[in-house]
């Protein structure tokens, strides 16, 4: 793949490091929160990534203190996701489909998509200072990146329902209770975890991972890209919804929204 198409992008920094593609997310004065310009590298990067011998594996990072604290609400306010030409809705897409190990080493908070995107990941090393959290229902929206299907799967129904209707926050060691992290990790030590097991995947016949991990998806793929499309057609409706407004006002004015008046 060609790197230096990537090298002009500050807010993901693409690297090759012996057979690992790095994606590193880089926008600290966002709390690297994902807008259409990071969505369009990721979903390249991936989808480059899967026809390139010279990677073994993909390893998404972020920073000491935010993995990423989600989308860019007031970009996506504007510029939502109207068909799957959207940079977020093929950056998904790319995400379920991928053909390579995905591994991600996880620092600080991951908010929305930061936790959403971890459900494809094949494995995840989280530090324990780590905090999770899907405010989707709280903020008026609904489920995204397929993980309406994805989390009550690997979590269980009741699980999820806790983790999306109330947007419970939750800890590192109760993401590893739930299947959503291979390991917690000392703090500070999340990201040489990951490099070490994406390293160790370099070092697995890469045909042979390839094929295992397709086997151990199955079809869960094409039903993920399905519950993706779903997900994105509700998701629009509930950004132009008058409860998401009033989520959104009432975040902007520093007080609890009251959604009292809707049924």
């Amino acid at each position: 793949m060609n790197l230096d198409a990537y090298a002009a992008q500050s807010d993901v920094l693409v690297t090759l490091e012996d057979g690992v593609l790095v994606l590193r997310f880089n926008r600290p004065e966002k709390k690297n929160a994902l807008n259409a310009a990071m969505y369009t590298v990721l979903a390249d990067a991936l989808n480059a990534s899967g026809d390139d011998p010279a990677v073994r594996a993909v390893l998404f990072l972020g920073g000491e203190k935010f993995f990423s604290s989600g989308n860019d609400v007031q970009e996506f306010l504007f510029n939502p996701p109207r068909d799957t030409s959207h940079p977020v809705i093929r950056f998904l897409e790319a995400l379920a489909t991928a053909r390579k190990p995905l591994v991600a080493g996880v620092n600080g908070f991951a908010v929305g998509v930061g936790t959403t995107l971890l459900l494809h990941c094949d494995l995840v090393y989280a530090a324990e200072d780590a905090r999770f959290h899907l405010p989707f229902v709280s903020l008026g929206l609904c489920p995204e990146a397929g993980s309406s299907l994805l989390l009550p799967a690997l979590a269980g129904p009741a699980r999820a329902a806790e983790a999306v209707l109330l947007g419970k926050p939750f800890d590192a060691p109760t993401a590893l209770s739930w299947g959503l992290i291979n390991a917690v990790c000392p703090s500070g030590q999340a990201e040489a975890a990951a490099r070490e097991a994406a390293a160790a995947l370099t070092r697995q016949p890469p045909a042979a991972v390839r094929a295992s991990r397709a086997l151990l998806r199955g079809a869960m793929p094409e039903q993920v890209v399905a519950a993706i499309h779903r997900e994105a057609a509700v998701f629009v409706e509930r950004l132009t919804s008058p409860e998401a407004a009033e989520a959104f006002q009432a975040f902007l004015q520093h007080r609890p929204p009251d959604f009292s008046q809707f049924t």
